[in-house]
């Protein structure tokens, strides 16, 4: 299956595999996504609760309100990529492909990529997939191949963001932000998609991963 990437690069960060966490967020900036299923909001990548494990974090579907939360769906023609440069060329060494199916969230990889940029293919076999949890329900975690554990549903907007100060400090009206600051995303939700993998299966020689996060529909 050839897929190409239709709407914009969500958000990049890089990732220490040994420590930390490091993320980046864009609510709807784009207007070729806002409102749609293919809306990247955030992207993590932190160390697991086992030391050996790396887990990412992909979200979209922004600024859900509860009411809407539970009618909100992944699209099944759309694949949600986690690229991996494991070498600092900013290119994808590996790729984690999330996609949904039926009611399911099936992943692929890590695998070396056959295409790399804007298109991309599903790659080799499903390495792991998952009921996706219903909007209030116990979440439902699975494990496969090689360890690959994964998760995908709704869960609360965990970025804090104080969007009303930041419009203020924009406009001049403000020399900087409150302590503490009002969150603009409490309240909301996302569809969240989380993969755990064992750092071995990254091939990181030097340790750190550079992370972006790509959604791709089908042509």
């Amino acid at each position: 299956m050839k897929l190409r990437s239709v709407l914009a690069i969500g958000l990049a960060s890089a990732g220490v595999i040994t420590a930390g966490l490091l993320f980046a967020a864009d609510h709807i900036d784009s207007p070729a996504v806002t409102n749609q299923s293919t809306d990247i909001t955030d992207v993590y990548v932190f160390r697991g609760a086992d030391a050996n494990n790396l887990v990412f974090v992909a979200n979209t579907q922004g600024l859900l309100a509860p009411g809407a939360t539970a009618a909100a769906k992944f699209d099944d023609n759309t694949v949600i990529e986690f690229n991996i440069d494991n070498n600092g060329d900013a290119v994808e060494d590996l790729v984690i492909q999330a996609k949904s199916n039926n009611g399911k969230m099936v992943i692929y990889g890590p695998i070396k990529p056959s295409e790399t940029g804007n298109r991309s293919r599903l790659e080799g076999n499903v390495t792991a997939e998952v009921a996706v949890s219903a909007y209030g329900s116990a979440p439902v975690v699975a494990t496969g191949t090689g360890g690959v554990k994964i998760f995908a549903g709704p869960r609360d907007d965990p970025f804090f963001f104080d969007l009303n100060q930041f419009k203020k400090v924009i406009a001049g009206t403000a020399t900087g932000f409150n302590n503490p600051g009002t969150d603009a995303f409490k309240g909301t939700n996302v569809l969240s998609v989380v993969v755990e993998v064992p750092k071995t299966m990254l091939n990181a020689a030097t340790g750190k991963v550079n992370v972006w996060v790509e959604t791709k529909k089908k042509i």
